[in-house]
């Protein structure tokens, strides 16, 4: 086993250390390397084919993070206890890994290269993301494939304070403001070079604008703009700590041999000569087209004509001549922007396509709103659920479960085409996220508002930006909703085109542009703050100058959306829709959750199943919360007025006839609630009238679960134990020889003696027990206590009560002796009660 190759250096402003080590694992691997920060190690590995697969006309970059359950000292939570397909948080990864590297690799370059992130150790405190995007730039630049490094990452979060944090803790970016990852790469080799920012992925935390209304400074476009700027020196760290992790490699094992590969063009520039000098004309004028189907219709049209004519010139290159006029499609089109200012629909470049918006699409829906953006269109719902309907998230992060969810959807039918339907795509999951990190800053709290929310974006139709038609139309079906969003926010995507050493950014970006352009940028956010920022460059360098412009001139169109959508509904409703459940949410002792929820919870059982209304306990080690929600709200007032009555009962009166409902059956008596949060004991020998004055053998022969009954409160003990009897039509009910109260019957001391003995045991024993009814009936208590028990054949009423009970639930605490039955018929006697 070879010895590993490591490299290490201190991250400025921090007590952490970023180490790279490689040579030791996966060496058949074209590149390998195991990153750490504290204790978060990743092993980041690359593979490359050796040659491209015959005709194929895309780089095949596959990017892949396996989020290992036992890194965090966990078991998978699936059935099958392994983990399964990616998580959201994985595929996000995946893509952030992506966004830098593609653009990094030869033009042309068609060999298969796949990477591969194994996450083996992680911490709960340092995210493994940017870890994995350096270890990735960093295992290619010792594998010899072909590649453009390296790449370095930073996280940054902006604080209360209003600075800028380099690779912050989960807690410190869960204490922020505002988190921003970023990427880039060094226009030099020097140690000092610039950095030419590649990818930025950016959002604000949850409850940032409760900190923002306590005082910590806003996250504007001048702030994101000195962000990204600060993010070049920690950037500029990770780049050169793979430099030597190179270096001391090559010095170790030898120079680094360099893949063998080859180039395809897509056209050779004979082909483009000739379609320029015979489709130039007939392109340009379908590219005047504003509408987007008539435009697609005339460029297929010239497309086709093109081809035809060159067919006979290039009889086996009819690839390369459409692979020409896409080229120079592109070249027209950038040229009209930049020269003229016109861009393909006719806009100027920073004109905002025509913009309506629609509510209450959906009459069965919790709030519904359609938003549209020139011929881009988005429906949007939103769902309100109780609490417990919050997704819980089986990852190796410290998050744990997923109160606000945003999924997103692109048919195939959005842009006229057909398509497999089913499973969302990494790109559908990734603009679901984005939406869901542009809207988690201006949630509510769960305590202000505790439901459990979810958002779908379908795609009606597609020419632009999808990803923020569905911010905006999401603010409004979450106002629709009556979610009580502490301001609306907006999206815009914005472009850039950079030709003959000119700039020139555009607002609400086509299709088209997107892919014909130099940078796609997207900015959501509310009129004085942003909330999340998507960026791609695909030149080295962008001045911070051309930024700058280009996050004001996004701001301008965000608050023409913001118009639209206020004129609309200024505010969210005051209340939630008709078929939405209603919730509230009350806060009790954290010692009275046991009496809410009952023993093997028949109380909350009791109380859903009797008014209708669904109720949740939750508790946060400190204090506990009770949500109850239901679509009718009589049914939640209900609830909360039976709750209410559990946390404050009321008390019961001796000799006061209640109407109350058996709760519990022990084999010594029925438990009847009598009131919310009040029961009392029926004892077994006070059933007989249910059984027609006849002696009962089992409880259950005569009562039931939840069968109602009529009782009457004979006694309540210094512990608050209630005894009850039956009043109503069984009062007077006689049992066996006369007696309507029948204690049970204790054992004589030295056993069963023949029935002579048995007959006239049997005879006191009645007799007692009549005295004992007659004192019971006229409630003299004290009389009852005072009389002196037969010691060979009887025992009070409270010692046989006592004793069964002991004998069922074991010791009931201080007060008197306790006596333990003997199944051999000897008498009970007294043992020490536990101190």
């Amino acid at each position: 086993m070879t010895d590993a190759i490591r490299v290490s250096s201190p991250i400025t402003g921090t007590e952490k250390t970023l180490s790279f080590e490689a040579g030791h694992l996966a060496q058949l691997a074209d590149g390998a390397v195991l990153a750490r920060i504290g204790d978060t190690m990743l092993l980041a590995t690359v593979a490359a084919a050796r040659t491209a697969r015959e005709g194929i006309d895309f780089f095949p970059l596959t990017v892949d993070i396996e989020e290992r359950a036992y890194a965090a000292g966990k078991i998978p939570g699936a059935f099958f206890r392994r983990e399964g397909k990616l998580s959201d948080q994985a595929v996000l990864i995946c893509r952030l890994i992506d966004r830098p590297l593609r653009p990094s690799f030869p033009k042309g370059f068609r060999n298969e290269i796949q990477v591969v992130g194994t996450i083996f150790s992680a911490d709960q405190e340092n995210p493994h993301d940017i870890l994995a995007i350096n270890a990735a730039s960093a295992a290619l630049m010792i594998s010899g494939i072909p590649f453009d490094g390296p790449i370095g990452a930073v996280r940054m979060a902006y604080t209360t304070d209003g600075e800028w944090a380099p690779h912050p803790t989960f807690a410190e970016g869960d204490a922020a403001t505002f988190e921003l990852v970023v990427a880039g790469r060094a226009l030099s080799d020097s140690v000092e070079a610039d950095i030419a920012i590649m990818m930025v992925e950016a959002g604000g935390t949850e409850g940032s604008f409760v900190k923002y209304e306590d005082g910590a400074p806003k996250v504007s476009e001048d702030v994101l703009a000195a962000g990204l700027e600060a993010s070049k020196l920690w950037i500029r760290e990770a780049i050169n700590l793979q430099r030597e992790l190179v270096k001391a490699f090559v010095a170790e094992r030898g120079p680094i041999k360099a893949l063998e590969y080859q180039t395809f063009a897509d056209y050779e520039d004979d082909v483009l000569a000739r379609v320029e000098a015979i489709g130039r004309e007939a392109l340009s004028e379908a590219n005047s087209l504003t509408e987007k189907q008539p435009r697609a219709e005339a460029l297929t049209a010239a497309t086709t004509s093109i081809m035809a004519q060159l067919a006979g010139e290039f009889p086996d290159r009819a690839g390369e001549v459409k692979a020409a006029v896409k080229s120079l499609t592109k070249q027209l089109v950038r040229r009209r922007i930049v020269d003229e200012g016109v861009r393909i629909d006719g806009r100027g470049v920073s004109d905002i396509r025509p913009l309506s918006a629609e509510l209450d699409l959906f009459p069965m829906t919790h709030g519904s709103a359609l938003f549209q953006r020139g011929e881009t269109q988005v429906v949007n719902v939103t769902t309100l659920g109780m609490p417990r309907m919050r997704q819980q998230v089986d990852s190796i992060t410290p998050d744990e479960f997923r109160r606000y969810m945003h999924h997103y959807n692109f048919p195939p039918y959005s842009v006229g085409e057909t398509g497999r339907v089913g499973a969302p795509k990494r790109r559908e999951v990734g603009h679901g996220m984005l939406a869901e990190r542009a809207l988690i800053p201006v949630l509510p709290s769960e305590q202000e508002f505790a439901y459990t929310l979810r958002v779908v974006s379908d795609v009606m139709q597609s020419n632009g930006s999808t990803s923020m038609a569905s911010v905006c139309g999401s603010s409004l079906s979450l106002m629709a909703a009556g979610v009580p969003i502490k301001a609306p926010v907006a999206g815009i995507a914005m472009g850039l085109v950079y030709d003959g050493g000119k700039y020139v950014t555009l607002t609400d970006i086509l299709g088209a542009e997107d892919a014909f352009g130099d940078m796609d940028f997207k900015v959501a956010g509310t009129a004085d703050a942003v909330t999340a920022l998507q960026l791609d460059t695909k030149i080295d360098g962008l001045p911070a100058d051309v930024l700058s412009k280009a996050l004001h001139q996004a701001l301008e169109a965000r608050l023409t959306i913001l118009k639209v959508i206020t004129d609309l509904i200024p505010e969210p409703r005051s209340e939630v829709a008709e078929v939405a459940p209603k919730i509230v949410s009350i806060e009790i002792p954290i010692d009275k959750i046991g009496e809410v929820i009952g023993p093997k919870g028949k109380v909350i059982n009791t109380l859903q199943q009797e008014t209708g209304a669904d109720i949740a306990v939750d508790d946060d080690g400190v204090v506990g919360t009770v949500t109850i929600g239901a679509k009718d709200g009589r049914a939640v007032e209900e609830a909360r007025r039976r709750i209410a009555l559990i946390l404050d009962p009321p008390t019961a009166e001796v000799g006061a006839v209640y109407q109350g409902r058996v709760v519990n059956i022990a084999k010594f008596g029925a438990f009847v609630s009598i009131m919310p949060g009040r029961d009392g004991l029926l004892h077994i020998s006070k059933m007989a009238p249910l059984n027609g004055g006849k002696r009962i053998g089992q409880v259950e022969d005569v009562v039931e679960l939840g069968q109602a009954v009529e009782v009457r409160v004979d006694d309540i003990d210094p512990q608050g134990k209630v005894s009850l009897s039956l009043a109503g039509e069984y009062a007077n009910v006689a049992g066996d020889e006369g007696d309507t109260h029948r204690a049970p019957r204790p054992p004589r001391e030295g056993g069963d003696r023949g029935g002579r003995d048995r007959d006239r045991g049997e005879r006191s024993d009645r007799g007692e027990r009549s005295d004992r009814g007659e004192r019971s009936d006229r409630g003299d208590r004290g009389g009852r206590e005072a009389a002196a028990p037969q010691k060979s054949s009887s025992s009070s009423f409270e010692a046989a009560f006592e004793a069964e009970l002991a004998d069922e639930i074991g010791d009931l605490g201080p007060g008197g002796p306790t006596f333990s039955p003997d199944d051999g018929g000897s008498r009970r006697s007294p043992r020490p009660r536990r101190r």
